[in-house]
């Protein structure tokens, strides 16, 4: 029988897992505690960086359905729980590895999918949500600009070839009734 705190340990870690967007799994060792604070600071507020006991966090994220992330569990274990834009999370996480070389970002899941250390190195290449989303609105609008000019030369196009049909017939009924 599992004793209960370890039980509400793996059930709340469990909870982590379901609610969160995006788990990312690093390993600490030779961290301070100050430099971890500092960690926990750069990856947002949408994000919770846990200590954890790999066996209990193993277990709880096979409960939450997520079965690939087992081979990671080994040594001293930390994971960023993202709820919000996983984007700035893995850039805090990268830019963190790179002035500290003692984290090492081992892998972790997206939405249900399995990501490797340099997958999640990609995604933090990436803009964040805000900055893609005005440059596909600025897209959209460049495409309705193009539309509305469409739109708007078709009736003058229209106008200004019936104007020389009518002008070509009058001056062929010019010509037919000189002669």
């Amino acid at each position: 029988m599992a004793r209960p705190d370890k039980a509400a340990a793996v059930a709340e870690l469990a909870e982590q897992f379901r609610s969160s967007n995006a788990a990312v799994l690093t390993e600490y060792r030779g961290l301070t505690v100050a430099q971890l604070k500092t960690l926990r600071r750069s990856l947002g507020e949408n994000a919770q960086y846990a200590v954890v006991k790999n066996t209990l966090t193993k277990i709880a994220a096979n409960e939450a359905g997520i079965s690939t992330l087992d081979d990671l569990f080994n040594g001293p274990t930390a994971v960023a729980f993202v709820t919000g834009d996983p984007v700035v999370s893995a850039k805090g996480l990268r830019d963190f590895a790179k002035d500290n070389p003692n984290l090492v970002i081992k892998g972790g899941v997206l939405d249900g999918k399995a990501l490797s250390a340099d997958e999640i190195k990609k995604l933090a290449d990436l803009e964040s949500r805000e900055v893609l989303l005005a440059k596909l609105a600025g897209a959209f609008k460049g495409k309705q600009s193009q539309t509305a000019s469409l739109l708007k030369a078709l009736p003058s196009k229209f106008v200004r070839t019936a104007e020389a049909l009518r002008a070509k017939q009058a001056e062929q009924a010019e010509q037919g009734g000189a002669e």
